[in-house]
């Protein structure tokens, strides 16, 4: 009988292997279905109303003019008189008419008398926050070493006898998700029951989102997504805007498309809290970090919660160490998870100051960071092999140079900076279904979906190893919520959810057919194996039969197995055998870049990133995933943030032509290496989608300030704020 746990490294058949996705042709000639693109008949469009002021209260709303508008269906108000709006382009109203032209018509016949209020989106500076804006934790954070000391007195005799103290100012700015597929449905009402195609990262956990609201039970809505035009964890919810599509159909008793505007989607639909930190640091000679003492401040909007004092410093813990929260309340659109929530803000303002220590001693970055993996804890020896990985495909012994002590190049100076980060990746609760047809067909379902990373193709994989086949010869369903559930694709958790369930039901649809199999080549089911597109005796390639032949002596019926992972069940707390899935990675990021120091440009030369993710199912898609998050990486550290007018409110680059993302010709050479020796493979599968993502804005921000030898305090480092590092910067 089959073994459900994997094969040793280096004997799987397909799994390692370099793999196209399986929907990478539907993508390319445009036949892969977003949930735009299903236009049933007779379907309505709807849109939105904004409210264009930051801070307001509803005086009084009038629709009956936008009812009565030729081509408009119905309108549908999403706030009332007395409701408080509480940042700029908010949704007040929606319109669902037979044309783009008549909704348009609709919205602009909406009558809304507004009384506007004072409003605050200013979360750069901590002093400029008044008290009503102000959100703190209680009481500081705080660990000593001398634990009988007070805390004052104690940081202020290690600062004194430290070789080395300063203080810093760090920051980075808030992003939006940008989703190149804005939020939004296409709903139909089918009787008593309700199809949404839904954009979502959550196809399993949003027929109840749905439901409930619009008088139904969970079991009486579908919700199906075959593709999504990115998420980046702001699609869980089915959000306001699609209960609403779904109530519009149910009203109208027709299909109704309600997709979110460019604008809308940028203000509405997510984005990235910020980080501001000041920092006292102090050292001894050799770049260690016996102390550090910090205020951090930063907006997730409305309710203003700071980032986690959990990710201060970074991955780094001092022995002596102290820290303080403080959330700014501001009238932006609260945030949602965006690729390692708090992390990338975590690493950005607080290891740009580990390299700053580097800096006011005079050492090399790479030795300062290398000396405090001390204090990283049990994985310090995985983070040092990593470091020797990337610097020898830096380069960087032959590259590196003292801070703003480099050659130059008429007006460019070119620098080195560094970055290290972690992540948990552990596998979400999966169930599976394996179909094993009588004429070989193979089928696996699974509530899931593809965000865009290659679940499709991760899947297949499994099935297509466990049951000896090509990846071709399997048939890969999910994205519908009437098959078995699993979780939303979030923290890194989907490729090992779905490798653990999909992996125990092909195996356990897999050792039914070789029970039925053996009377046929006189064994026992426990001396067969499927491999090579045959059922065989172990170790006997002469006594086998083709797949297809197997697949006969099913029966009429076809043979069907449940997988399943539940978090803390399948895996007892205290279990030391075999595993599918673990969590907990490394990862070492190494940037090069060229700064021109007239005009403040930075430029790309070279991006490393040493990664480990335990087994790999498909090289491929593991390597673009690092590219691709490295790209994303340097989108936020050199172009990317949202621009709020502090007079009016608005968020004024709320446009594609305005959001500045980097282009091809922006990222420079990306080199990707995966970490994978035999201890880490034995380890099982790990989530790769967030890790990558953390270290670029830090690793880029400490080149920038090796090549100019001041630091560039915020992200993104734009040309402005270059010069204005050169001009006056530490």
């Amino acid at each position: 009988m089959a073994e459900v746990f994997w094969p040793p490294q280096g004997s799987a058949s397909l799994l390692g292997g370099e793999h196209n996705r399986i929907d990478g042709l539907a993508k390319c000639i445009g036949s892969a279905k977003y949930a735009y693109d299903v236009v049933p008949d007779n379907m309505l469009v709807a849109s939105a109303l904004s409210c264009p002021h930051a801070h307001a209260t509803i005086r009084a709303i009038d629709l009956n003019a936008a009812r009565n508008m030729a081509g408009v269906v119905a309108v549908e108000p999403l706030k009332k008189e007395g409701d408080e709006i509480r940042w700029e382009g908010d949704l007040v109203a929606v319109v669902a008419g037979e044309t783009e032209a008549a909704v348009a018509e609709g919205l602009a016949a909406i009558k809304i008398e507004y009384e506007v209020l004072d409003h605050f989106v200013d979360d750069t500076d901590l002093d400029a926050a008044t008290e009503a804006n102000v959100t703190r934790p209680a009481g500081r954070n705080t660990q000593l070493q001398n634990r009988d000391e007070d805390a004052d007195q104690e940081f202020e005799r290690l600062f004194n006898e430290a070789a080395v103290t300063f203080e810093g100012h760090y920051g980075i700015n808030v992003i939006t998700h940008m989703c190149l597929e804005t939020h939004g449905s296409t709903c139909e009402s089918q009787g008593d029951k309700l199809v949404s195609h839904l954009s979502t990262q959550n196809v399993s956990g949003t027929p109840g989102q749905i439901a409930g609201p619009i008088g139904l039970t969970a079991q009486d809505v579908t919700v199906h997504c075959d593709y999504i035009g990115g998420g980046f964890g702001s699609k869980f919810a089915a959000d306001a805007w699609g209960v609403t599509c779904a109530q519009l159909a149910r009203n109208t008793g027709r299909p109704v498309k309600y997709m979110l505007t460019r604008s809308q989607e940028l203000k509405n639909a997510g984005n990235r809290p910020s980080g501001f930190l000041r920092a006292k640091i102090a050292a001894d000679k050799d770049g260690f970090v016996t102390a550090w003492d910090s205020a951090h401040w930063g907006t997730n909007g409305t309710s203003g919660a700071p980032v986690s004092q959990g990710v201060i410093p970074y991955v780094f813990n001092p022995p002596n160490r102290r820290r303080v929260a403080t959330g700014i309340r501001t009238n932006t659109s609260p945030a949602r998870a965006w690729r390692a929530p708090n992390h990338p803000q975590g690493c950005a303002i607080t290891q740009t100051a580990y390299d700053d220590v580097a800096r006011h001693l005079g050492l090399d970055s790479y030795d300062v960071f290398l000396r405090n993996l001390s204090t990283v804890g049990e994985r310090a020896p995985i983070y040092e092999d990593q470091m020797k990985l990337a610097a020898k495909l830096m380069d960087w012994k032959a590259k590196w140079h003292p801070h703003g002590k480099g050659g130059q190049d008429g007006s460019v100076v070119s620098g080195l900076g560094m970055a290290i980060h972690t992540w948990g990746g552990g596998p979400h609760a999966s169930r599976a279904t394996c179909k094993i047809h009588p004429d070989g067909g193979v089928e696996i379902f699974l509530g899931s979906q593809d965000l865009g990373t290659g679940t499709r193709t991760v899947i297949g994989l499994v099935v297509a190893e466990t049951l000896g086949l090509e990846l071709e010869q399997v048939s890969v369903q999910i994205g519908l919520s009437e098959y078995p559930s699993s979780g939303p694709s979030g923290g890194s958790t989907t490729v090992g959810g779905v490798s653990e369930s999909t992996r125990r039901a092909a195996t356990a649809a897999l050792n039914l057919l070789l029970t039925k199999v053996a009377p046929r080549l006189e064994a026992d089911a426990n001396q067969l194996e499927a491999v090579g597109g045959k059922i065989q005796i172990q170790g006997n390639q002469n006594r086998n039969i083709s797949w297809k032949e197997a697949c006969g002596q099913i029966g009429i019926s076809p043979i069907e197995a449940q997988g399943e992972y539940a978090p803390r069940v399948t895996y007892p707390r205290n279990y030391d055998g075999k595993r599918l899935t673990d969590n907990g990675v490394a990862g070492v990021q190494m940037a090069e870049v060229a700064v021109d120091t007239e005009t403040g440009v930075v430029k790309m030369k070279k991006f490393v990133a040493v990664q480990d993710i335990g087994l790999i199912i498909n090289r491929k898609t593991a390597r673009s995933q690092i590219y691709g998050a490295a790209i994303m990486g340097i989108a936020y550290a050199l172009f990317e943030e949202r621009i709020m007018d502090k007079a009016t409110g608005a968020f004024v680059n709320a446009e594609l032509a305005d959001y500045k993302l980097p282009r091809l010709g922006d990222t420079g050479e990306i080199v990707v290496e995966l970490y994978e020796p035999e201890s880490e493979y034995n380890r099982g599968v790990i989530g790769l989608g967030e890790p990558p993502v953390i270290s670029p804005g830090a690793a880029i921000s400490n080149a920038v300030c090796n090549a100019l030898g001041k630091r560039v305090s915020v992200l993104p480092i734009t040309p402005q704020r270059v010069l204005e590092a050169i001009s006056g910067g530490a």
